[in-house]
């Protein structure tokens, strides 16, 4: 299908490290992230889609002893990244350049997370996201994500200081969507969540942890 990331980078761009301000807390990001930690091997390999700034997550997971590769699709994202992780590897790319036969082969992970990058894309695409992370992983490998909870496709929201296009499911939903995918969910917590940035409003975030089925 034709991709439609107009403006999405952009923003991100100009957002930069304003992110974590008006995010300060994030704490079922980190309790998915400790879990992974708890559940994998030292050294493991691990993808983290859609990696922002590198903070928590990939900072967490390379402080843990795991090997992190971030992607991320703007470019001063990746840059922060860079700077604030110096132990994790950070390419700018599209979740769909990962997909068989994309453009960008980065091998095999024990692991991905997805933390609130899935919503950035249309839900006609998120099925076929959820199928790319299940190629990435082995039988049983391990994979974290996170949405906010909203019945929303590709709508423009303010998102501090920029528009950004995001989508959503009902809870229900997107269990139906993820175990569909090939996946097992083997744990689930719910956060309402009160931005520190205006512009942005409460939320309810959804935080799934799931095993590939084999």
């Amino acid at each position: 299908m034709p991709l439609d990331r107009t403006g999405q980078a952009e923003a991100f761009d100009a957002i930069g490290d304003r992110y974590d301000e008006a995010f300060p807390h994030k704490e079922g990001q980190v309790a998915s992230a400790e879990w992974l930690i708890r559940s994998l091997p030292g050294e493991a390999r691990v993808l983290d889609m859609g990696c922002g700034t590198g903070i928590p997550t990939a900072l967490q997971l390379t402080e843990a002893g795991l090997r992190v590769v971030g992607v991320d699709l703007s470019e001063a994202m990746v840059a922060l990244a860079r700077k604030n992780v110096p132990n994790g590897v950070f390419h700018q790319a599209d979740i769909a350049d990962l997909r068989p036969g994309g453009s960008r082969d980065l091998g095999r992970f024990d692991a991905v997370t997805a933390f609130f990058s899935l919503l950035m894309l249309p839900r006609a695409e998120i099925p076929l996201a959820l199928r790319t992370v299940h190629h990435l992983l082995p039988p049983n490998g391990l994979f974290a994500l996170s949405m906010v909870e909203a019945d929303v496709d590709d709508f423009s929201i303010p998102f501090i200081g920029s528009t950004i296009r995001v989508s959503g499911y009902l809870r229900d939903e997107l269990r139906e969507v993820v175990e569909a995918a090939g996946f097992e969910i083997v744990d689930e917590s719910l956060y309402t969540y009160a931005p520190s940035s205006a512009d942005v409003p409460p939320e309810v975030q959804i935080f799934l942890r799931c095993r590939r089925r084999t």
